[in-house]
C-alpha cells in the first residue's frame, strides 16, 4: 500500500474544540448545500434493503455530516456517533429531523462499537483519518458482527480533487453568515482571523494526500471473505469531485440458510 500517513490540523489534540466544531459545521454545510453525497443514496438504499437493516449507524459524524439533508432520502432511523461527539450539533439535527436522526452522547470507538449499537454503518468523509491497521479494524468489526458498512469519500489522491479544494475556503466565506445557529465566533474566525477558511483549504489538501485509492480499499477488504457477506467498490464522478465508495453487505437469507 503506497498511502502515506499524514495529519490534518483539525484532528490535532492541540486544535481548540471551538475551532474544530466551527470547522466541521462549515464543511458539513458545504456538503449539504452542494448535495455532495446524494448520488450514492440509491445504491446505499439498495444495500440497506439487501442487508435487512432498519437503522443507519453513522460513525465519525463530526457535526452531523451530510445527514441534515440526506436523511430525507431514507426511510429508516439514523444514529450519529463520534469519538468526540458534538452533542449540541447532534441535538439540533434531532430536532430538525423530528426525531428521525438521534445520537449517542458518549464517545464511540469506530473500530469496536458497543454491542447494543446495531445497524448499517456509514463512514462519510472520515475513513482517510485512519491508518491502515485501524481502517482494517473498522471493516473487520462490521464484517465479524455481520453488519453492513459503507465507506464514502470525496477526498481522493488525484490532481483534479486537490484543485477542487481551492473552492472550499471561498465557499466558506459565502456561507458562514447563513449557518445556524448564528455565532459571532464563526464570524470572527472566518473573516477577522480567517483560520476556518485556511484550515478548510489546508486540511482539504491533506485529506487528498492521505486518502485511500480504490485499489487500496479493495486491498483492505480482501481478507474479509464469507459466503454470506459481499463487498462492492466503485466511484461516482460528477463536476470537479466524485464519491469513492466501499460497501460491505451481509446477506441475511443466506446467513439463515448457513445456520
Amino acid at each position: 500500500m503506497r498511502r502515506r500517513t499524514w495529519f490534518e490540523f483539525h484532528d490535532h489534540r492541540l486544535y481548540p474544540q471551538l475551532l474544530r466544531d466551527l470547522f466541521t459545521e462549515a464543511l458539513e454545510t458545504l456538503w449539504n448545500r452542494l448535495a455532495t453525497y446524494r448520488c450514492v443514496a440509491p445504491k446505499l438504499r439498495a444495500h440497506l434493503e439487501s442487508a435487512g437493516a432498519g437503522q443507519i449507524v453513522d460513525l465519525c459524524s463530526g457535526g452531523g455530516g451530510p445527514w441534515a439533508t440526506l436523511f430525507r432520502d431514507f426511510d429508516c432511523a439514523i444514529v450519529l456517533t463520534d469519538k468526540y461527539p458534538n452533542n449540541e450539533a447532534f441535538r439540533r439535527l434531532e430536532i430538525a429531523s423530528a426525531g428521525r436522526i438521534t445520537y449517542r452522547p458518549e464517545s464511540v470507538d469506530a473500530t469496536q462499537l458497543p454491542n447494543d449499537l446495531r445497524g448499517f454503518r456509514t463512514v462519510v468523509s472520515s475513513f482517510h483519518h485512519f491508518a491502515p491497521e485501524a481502517a482494517r479494524a473498522i471493516l473487520r468489526d462490521a464484517f465479524e458482527r455481520r453488519e453492513g458498512i459503507a465507506v464514502l469519500e470525496v477526498a481522493q489522491r488525484d490532481l483534479r480533487t486537490a484543485i477542487a479544494t481551492v473552492a472550499l475556503p471561498l465557499l466558506a466565506l459565502v456561507t458562514a453568515p447563513k449557518i445556524k445557529p448564528f455565532r459571532w465566533a464563526r464570524i470572527f474566525w472566518t473573516y477577522c482571523l480567517p483560520l476556518i477558511p485556511l484550515t478548510l483549504w489546508l486540511d482539504g489538501i491533506l485529506s487528498c494526500l492521505r486518502a485511500y485509492t480504490r485499489s487500496e480499499l479493495e486491498e483492505l477488504s480482501a481478507p474479509l471473505h464469507a459466503k454470506d457477506y459481499s463487498w462492492e467498490c466503485g466511484e461516482y464522478r460528477g463536476g470537479m469531485a466524485g464519491v469513492l465508495y466501499l460497501i460491505g453487505t451481509p446477506h441475511r437469507e443466506l446467513d439463515e440458510t448457513v445456520k
